[in-house]
């Protein structure tokens, strides 16, 4: 049996004919760049998740670097962010001209551990960036708290918690800004790669607005420099023909990780995704920490299940930050997970039975070589 990692086929069959059509009008009204189609997804998006502002642009990582180059963050700025991540959430600091600043992630959670935030602030720290990562939202009441007591800035990275919730709020409500990424294997996604910001504060999106499309908020009346990052026609088209079934996804996504709960509990050599309380956790990846991780993906893909791994190596690990000074030592959570964490298939159109069949399959490794 095949159990890819993530299927959009089987997603786009099932709502092939809303696909087609949005494609159709977007080629029939020849609305390539800017225009209704992107109009109408802002404010479709903004309207479902209840934000004020929805800056589309071009990429999830467009949408960080734009959000603190409006804040004013910059050369001599620090900016903090979890260890464990994927690399958009502290290459974008760099290049603003700040520095990252990374944190050590929770042993049972996965994201930054918001314990260890107070003392690496600084003078110099001038924004956190929370990741919630795999679907699951951080600690944010303790998060704010901290943020708002030495004035810095939260923005929240939202790249894979689309419709999380915290406490009944969604993810990229409580900070000053958030981004978001709507690359295709994302719980929402677009057919290439699309992103937003969201906000409530009216002075920031507008700014972000001008600056994502060179500059100005009317053409050829350039008020600074800013950048061309600009979510075409066609994705913002797609994305609206998909916004309506995702809280179903999400729902079927939810459903989907109970059964692996289930069927993974009583496996020893594995541990299971843990959910904070009070939250909504919407897996956009299904994590978990499992001895002999190697061998075991190995013999996955053996028995046709497709796994991944998010992520090789923690980021402060990376040759791209040797230039901080950092060792493994310093991040020993983050360091140790990347060593055992694997990432099973998850997505809406995964059936009862490929979960059984990926337990089993777990299951069996664990009989033979454990």
């Amino acid at each position: 049996m095949q159990v890819p990692f993530v299927d959009l086929s089987a997603q786009y069959q099932s709502i092939k004919s809303e696909i087609d059509d949005a494609i159709k009008s977007v080629i029939s009204d020849t609305a390539f760049i800017g225009g209704k189609h992107v109009k109408n997804f802002e404010d479709q998006f903004a309207s479902l998740y209840g934000v004020k502002h929805v800056i589309s642009c071009a990429n999830g990582t467009d949408s960080l670097y734009i959000i603190m180059k409006m804040l004013g963050i910059g050369k001599g700025d620090e900016v903090i962010t979890a260890a464990n991540s994927w690399i958009s959430s502290s290459e974008t600091i760099s290049q603003t001209g700040a520095t990252p600043v990374f944190v050590d992630v929770h042993p049972e959670y996965y994201s930054l551990d918001e314990d260890k935030l107070e003392g690496i602030i600084n003078s110099s720290t001038k924004a956190l960036i929370a990741v919630h990562l795999q679907g699951q939202v951080c600690e944010l009441d303790k998060i704010k708290a901290i943020c708002d007591k030495h004035g810095i800035y939260l923005i929240e990275d939202c790249a894979q918690s689309h419709f999380s919730e915290y406490k009944g709020k969604r993810a990229g409500l409580f900070g000053i800004a958030a981004s978001f990424s709507f690359y295709p294997g994302k719980n929402l996604g677009a057919y290439g790669d699309a992103g937003c910001i969201i906000t409530d504060n009216d002075e920031l999106a507008k700014k972000c607005i001008m600056y994502a499309r060179h500059g100005a908020l009317k053409k050829h009346h350039h008020e600074m420099e800013g950048i061309n990052s600009r979510l075409d026609g066609l994705q913002a088209a797609i994305l609206s023909a998909k916004l309506p079934h995702i809280l179903n996804w999400t729902n079927k996504r939810i459903e989907n990780a109970r059964t692996y709960d289930n069927c993974l509990k009583q496996i020893n050599e594995i541990v299971i995704p843990t959910r904070r309380e009070k939250t909504k956790h919407t897996y956009h990846l299904y994590v978990i920490r499992a001895s002999k991780r190697d061998q075991l993906i190995e013999y996955l893909n053996l028995q046709g299940v497709e796994t991944a791994i998010h992520y090789p190596k923690a980021l402060p690990n990376l040759q791209a930050y040797n230039y901080l000074g950092y060792k493994p030592s310093d991040f020993p959570v983050a360091s140790r997970h990347q060593e055992e964490l694997v990432s099973l298939p998850m997505y809406p159109e995964l059936t009862k039975y490929m979960i059984g069949y990926v337990a089993n399959s777990i299951n069996d490794f664990y009989s033979k070589y454990a």
